[in-house]
């Protein structure tokens, strides 16, 4: 039975861009409810699957999102089974390297994807033993369908930053490992030189969707093109984002043209745009179309259209007296305005300096909470097996999150199954009660966290010794973990080894937010306090382009609903001098607000 949605669940424009035959490229300006058109969409050509061997894909850039827009589906009534979501890693990993690894020399004896934390510590071993001045974040690098490309090598040459790499890539090899954009190199590799993958594919898939198309690498889109030219019409996919909040270049995201998308696919596409905003007021609209590169037109229609925004610009105050200034704006808005404390975040272009202002916040506002990845005792590496089984270790039993836990409890019986772990008469519900059942009386969170990991091994009885692979995943989980809350410590938070910390990673947002520009992306927040906006920060020096700066105070402007306050604080230092205001944003002149004390 075709989906069918209640009157008013969308708007014009979104019904037109999810219902329209055909391949479709959709602008969708911010808080215009893309995530809802792309939702809605996937829910539609579920229902309209002809056969239970076809699929629609959908690729999201996070994880977060993905199980956000799977959530939001089950919650139309629309089955899931036929439905896979995920990242561009995770959809290679699934549909081509485990599948087709043996047509690759390089994968065909088998392979295990490491972790960032294992890459760095990996180019770490190889900086310290050449000694040529390199260092880790020198050696950041990224694949294109023309071959690998270094991103930003700071200033070392390119042959030192290689020699590093090469060292790396056969340490990698002699071990039989890959990175994340080794699995992207390969999965197109062997798209482009086995045509039977692409064949396949095309006769599984219906629909891909695409979300965040502005931050995709060029070389996913030449996995997808080959999917597409071999589906010669037989599959079509729908593309939604915004090349005006295309922040990820430095990542090696590409915003590719409908045209150019187009020609690489050999379909047509059709554009569609999205250019209601239900987020924000007029006022913050208005402030935040200034920084548009590509022109769109934007109107604010939602339930905070007329609220009188207060868009604060200070570029005075000195950096030793940031503290005291994110203070008063954070007090202003919680005690004077009335904003929820959760409905607040204060935003940096780096980890740097918010980690060391979070530090100083949660000193001077005791009786707040503050929130955000910055601050979490262990990384959220979703493809670590043990990161999978603390979701359920760390979340209460509950109506509201039974589904969900339910869906992590399959992901974990699915892992078990790659790992060559054979259980019988397991189910995802059975391995969830199991999991309820598991009671741990132990404050220390890595602690809590081993005895919980023992006892879920023990029931389901596995001995780790007899798994190298899980083995590794439990070594790294730990490894990774007490390295981050020992940085965590020596910045001066305290309790962020206690249960406590780790519960809420995975708990619904309660506290202050505090985040960096690029982790804020698809957000949004009643007020936004955004600092450190000064020229070499805000762009990069390593991106000093004009273009650059507006697409990253287009982001960090449109995430608020009601206020907005920017701040280029004077005294910070580079090695050439002091930094100066952004260049784009010193230079507008625009009617700000003073905000009373």
């Amino acid at each position: 039975m075709t989906f069918v949605w209640p009157k008013g669940d969308l708007n014009d424009e979104q019904v037109d861009a999810i219902t329209i035959p055909g391949n479709v490229f959709l602008t969708a300006c911010p808080g215009s409810g893309k995530t809802r058109a792309l939702t809605y969409k996937a829910a539609l050509e579920l229902s309209r699957l002809a056969t239970t061997k076809q699929r629609v894909v959908a690729i999201t850039y996070t994880h977060r999102a993905a199980e956000e827009i799977h959530e939001r589906i089950e919650a139309l009534g629309v089955g899931t089974e036929h439905l896979w979501i995920g990242t561009i890693h995770s959809f290679c990993i699934d549909w081509i390297l485990r599948p087709y690894a043996i047509y690759h020399p390089a994968l065909r004896h088998g392979f295990r994807v490491i972790d960032a934390h294992g890459t760095e510590r990996r180019l770490e071993e190889h900086c310290r033993a050449l000694r040529n001045g390199v260092r880790p974040f020198d050696c950041s690098y990224s694949y294109s369908t023309r071959g690998c490309e270094l991103r930003d090598t700071h200033g070392r040459s390119q042959q030192a930053v290689g020699s590093v790499l090469n060292r790396y890539w056969a340490d990698l090899e002699a071990k039989r490992q890959i990175d994340f954009e080794m699995i992207l190199q390969f999965a197109y590799e062997l798209i482009a030189t086995v045509p039977s993958i692409a064949i396949l594919l095309s006769q599984l898939f219906r629909f891909i969707l695409v979300d965040e198309y502005q931050d995709t690498k060029e070389i996913q889109y030449g996995i997808i093109a080959h999917v597409m030219r071999a589906g010669a019409g037989r599959t079509n996919a729908f593309l939604v984002g915004d090349a005006n909040q295309a922040i990820f270049g430095s990542l090696g995201g590409y915003a590719i043209t409908r045209e150019q998308f187009a020609q690489d696919c050999q379909a047509p596409f059709t554009p569609k745009s999205l250019s209601i905003n239900y987020r924000s007021s007029t006022r913050i609209v208005d402030y935040f179309t200034n920084y548009h590169v590509i022109p769109a037109a934007i109107s604010a229609e939602g339930k905070n259209r007329l609220f009188e925004s207060a868009i604060s610009y200070d570029h005075t105050t000195p950096s030793r007296q940031l503290e005291d200034e994110l203070v008063r704006l954070l007090r202003y808005n919680i005690e004077t305005v009335g904003i929820s404390p959760r409905e607040v975040c204060v935003i940096a272009p780096q980890w740097v300096a918010l980690a060391d202002i979070t530090r100083r916040l949660v000193v001077a506002m005791p009786e707040y909470s503050f929130d955000g990845p910055g601050i979490a005792p262990f990384a959220r590496n979703i493809d670590n097996f043990f990161y999978k089984v603390a979701r359920l270790a760390l979340t209460e039993p509950s109506p509201q999150l039974f589904v969900r836990r339910l869906r992590w409890a399959g992901d974990i019986m699915l892992e078990l199954e790659r790992a060559e772990v054979h259980l019988r008469g397991v189910s995802p519900r059975g391995l969830l009660s199991m999991c309820n059942a598991i009671a741990i009386d132990e404050e220390d969170g890595l602690n809590h966290l081993r005895l919980f990991f023992d006892e879920f091994l023990t029931g389901l009885g596995i001995v780790l010794a007899d798994y190298p692979a899980l083995a590794n995943h439990h070594e790294t989980f730990f490894g990774d973990s007490q390295a981050r809350i020992n940085r965590l410590q020596e910045d001066g938070l305290q309790g962020i080894s206690d249960i406590a910390m780790f519960r809420r990673v995975f708990a619904s947002r309660s506290g202050i937010t505090i985040s960096s520009i690029h982790n804020v992306k698809g957000a949004e927040f009643d007020v936004v306090i955004a600092f450190a906006l000064l020229q070499g920060m805000v762009p990069h020096f390593g991106d000093l382009q004009v273009e650059s700066a507006k697409k990253l105070l287009y982001v960090i402007c449109s995430r608020a609903r009601k206020n907005l306050h920017l701040i280029s604080e004077t005294g910070r230092m580079n090695r050439g001098g002091p930094y100066l205001p952004t260049e784009v944003l010193a230079s507008y002149a625009f009617n700000y607000d003073d905000v009373p004390d």
